[in-house]
């Protein structure tokens, strides 16, 4: 049988990761996993409490935020599992949502990376994921399937290859993540797991999505409150997946489309939402771009963590 690392990482939401722990306490019947939580430099270091509350538990405290993507490698970095299953903390689980993963992973080594069904937490009838389309690296614009959806059994008993699998919940395979490397962390918030995702499979494996497994996630499904730091990490690693990803012809074409078409649009929109301070902003996510390298890792905007 093979071992899964459940690995989450916790950023000043203890409330919200000790539900899904206890989440997957109440429904889990894999009997050989391993549960890994990160506190990504949390104001409040909640790690010793959780120690004496969950001896069984592996806790690693960062003092300082390493992003989405440093805090999932730290977990990566300690996981003795087969297979690495990353969740969001903001995640629960359901019965069966390991096994059926697993199994699907154990029948087809091909297959590098997986994510189940995700639904709204919230509004638990609504589809969050069930896929996602192919890139367009003339745009760099895919799809989210099923999102907002109604779930009526549309998607159901779908196990196969899809575009990309969602970082909310992504069981990866340790060789694949052996051959590809860990996250590339200069991302730091945005686009980090698409880009994992193309450097999986380019190491020779497969995204698959399983609908038969499924997890509910806590995020909203209305949009969230646009800040200068969203603005400034969606814009800028917009950019900088193309850079990493994309062929020269149809990085060429991109960096055209983005100046002459979403330049412009952006501005008028902070215009017309009065969120002046946003125009610096996204010229400054172009300029890290034109004056770093893509391996960087200098942000080149101030990372406000207690926000």
């Amino acid at each position: 049988m093979k071992k899964v690392s459940v690995i989450t990482v916790n950023f000043n939401q203890p409330v919200v990761t000790e539900a899904l722990l206890a989440s997957i306490f109440s429904t889990n019947t894999y009997p050989d996993i391993e549960i890994i939580v990160v506190d990504n430099g949390s104001t409040v270091n909640v790690v010793p409490q959780w120690q004496s509350t969950y001896p069984d538990i592996t806790f690693i405290r960062s003092e300082v935020n390493l992003g989405f993507a440093g805090g999932n490698n730290l977990g990566i970095k300690v996981a003795a599992g087969d297979y690495f299953f990353l969740v969001n903390n903001d995640t629960e689980f359901t019965p069966g949502l390991i096994e059926r993963l697993v199994t699907v992973m154990d029948n087809n080594p091909d297959v590098g990376i997986i994510s189940p069904k995700i639904k709204y937490f919230q509004t638990p009838e609504v589809l969050q994921y069930v896929g996602f389309t192919p890139m367009n690296y003339f745009t760099c614009r895919n799809k989210c399937l099923g999102q907002f959806e109604q779930d009526n059994g549309q998607y159901d008993h779908i196990i196969g290859p899809t575009g990309f699998c969602h970082g909310a919940a992504m069981m990866l395979r340790s060789e694949a993540v052996a051959k590809a490397g860990v996250m590339t962390e200069n991302f730091f918030l945005y686009y980090e797991e698409m880009d994992w995702n193309e450097h999986i499979k380019r190491a020779g494996y497969q995204a698959w999505v399983c609908t038969d497994a499924l997890i509910y996630h806590k995020e909203s499904v209305s949009v969230g409150q646009k800040s200068a730091l969203k603005e400034y990490f969606m814009n800028r690693n917009r950019i900088l997946f193309i850079r990493r990803n994309a062929p020269l012809v149809k990085r060429l074409v991109f960096y055209v489309y983005f100046m002459l078409a979403v330049v412009p649009r952006n501005i008028l929109s902070y215009i017309k939402e009065k969120n002046y301070s946003f125009i610096p902003v996204l010229f400054r996510a172009i300029w890290w771009n034109i004056t770093r390298s893509k391996n960087s890792r200098v942000l080149g905007y101030p990372i406000k963590t207690s926000a």
